[in-house]
């Protein structure tokens, strides 16, 4: 009789030890950004794919008042992992992850304030979007003076920024240091639209930057970004994507706009996500801290596209390559927006503006 209860306690623990683990993803905002919340969406598929887990996606919409009470409802259900992200849901989460000891919670893109009591269930995810957007102004101060088509003799360049927000401005940051790398004397038009869901009001932008001289913008904007990359059509223009493979991603609905992006910096949220879970199956993963995934950890880089090597010429791809192992190395070390002084920053968007 002992021996009949032994097997079918390890029988049983068996069988919860294969049982999936089930994944929610909460959308503070929608798919089909064609950046930032779709490549979050692809990190759950692949983890269904690779790693075998019980995933779901769940938009709350651009409404603020849907955030927390989806992530309430999410935490009182059986999932063993809840997945967010954005500075926007910080707070919130800041709040019912301590409520909710007995769940893990990732926060991507962001992370939660660790001196805060009962946040050990937490693991945040940081992108050094810095790097990469270093090699993005590097590109773009070597396409605006190259005598390639769409580009005029004027060393300007845009950048398109969702928000005046930290996040942002670390990709600012970087841009402008990749530029004035290339180019001392660059110049960057500069424009915040004031929110992450208004492409007309960033189409609307980016064709005034355009008009100024800009033959190449950064798009840095989230949904936002689609009108500046419809700009990109209308004005035949250069743009730069950000996030997802926005090139690729268009090929098959609009390619006079995929032709018009010359790579995308990626940001792999899908990937890390991917990672994380990963860890976390191997139990390897360290909750209640943060972990900063830069160039080296493949958290950022290039999109090495058919668009990328056909529009950009080898010499200058060639470059970014080289520019890009001397950040790996620590050669060169990129400055970010975080612990800079809002003086150091408003010197630095001054000493480019035209």
């Amino acid at each position: 009789m002992k021996k009949l209860l032994v097997i079918l306690l390890v029988t049983l623990a068996l069988l919860s030890f294969a049982k999936p683990l089930k994944v929610a993803l909460l959308l503070n905002g929608t798919l089909g950004d064609k950046s930032f919340f779709d490549s979050a969406g692809r990190g759950i598929e692949l983890a269904i794919k690779q790693l075998g887990i019980q995933g779901k996606i769940i938009e709350a919409s651009y409404k603020q008042e849907n955030w927390r009470p989806y992530l309430e409802d999410l935490s009182d259900q059986d999932y063993d992992i809840i997945v967010v992200g954005t500075w926007q849901m910080q707070e919130i989460l800041e709040e019912i992850a301590p409520m909710n000891p007995d769940k893990k919670y990732f926060i991507f893109d962001t992370s939660v304030d660790y001196s805060k009591p009962g946040l050990k269930n937490v693991y945040s995810i940081l992108y050094k979007q810095n790097e990469g957007s270093f090699l993005m102004g590097a590109l773009a101060a070597m396409v605006t003076t190259s005598g390639m088509p769409k580009t005029n003799a004027e060393p300007i360049i845009g950048f398109l920024g969702g928000m005046d927000i930290p996040v942002i401005n670390d990709f600012l940051v970087g841009y402008i240091e990749g530029a004035k790398y290339i180019n001392p004397n660059i110049k960057v038009l500069i424009s915040y639209v004031g929110s992450f869901n208004d492409p007309a009001k960033g189409k609307e932008l980016s064709l005034a930057m355009y008009r100024q001289g800009a033959d190449v913008i950064f798009n840095v904007a989230g949904n936002t970004g689609i009108g500046l990359l419809e700009a990109a059509k209308e004005a035949d223009r250069w743009a730069i994507g950000v996030d997802s493979d926005q090139a690729l991603i268009y090929e098959e609905t609009d390619k006079e706009i995929a032709k018009r992006i010359l790579t995308s910096m990626m940001k792999n949220v899908d990937n890390s996500i991917l990672r994380g879970l990963k860890l976390h199956l191997e139990g390897k993963l360290v909750y209640g801290k943060a972990e900063a995934l830069g160039i080296a950890e493949g958290g950022v880089g290039v999109a090495d596209n058919r668009y990328y090597r056909e529009n950009v010429p080898e010499n200058i791809r060639n470059k970014i390559k080289e520019i890009e192992e001397k950040i790996i190395k620590g050669d060169i070390k990129v400055g970010t927006v975080f612990g800079m002084s809002q003086e150091d920053l408003n010197k630095l968007r001054a000493s480019v503006r035209p």
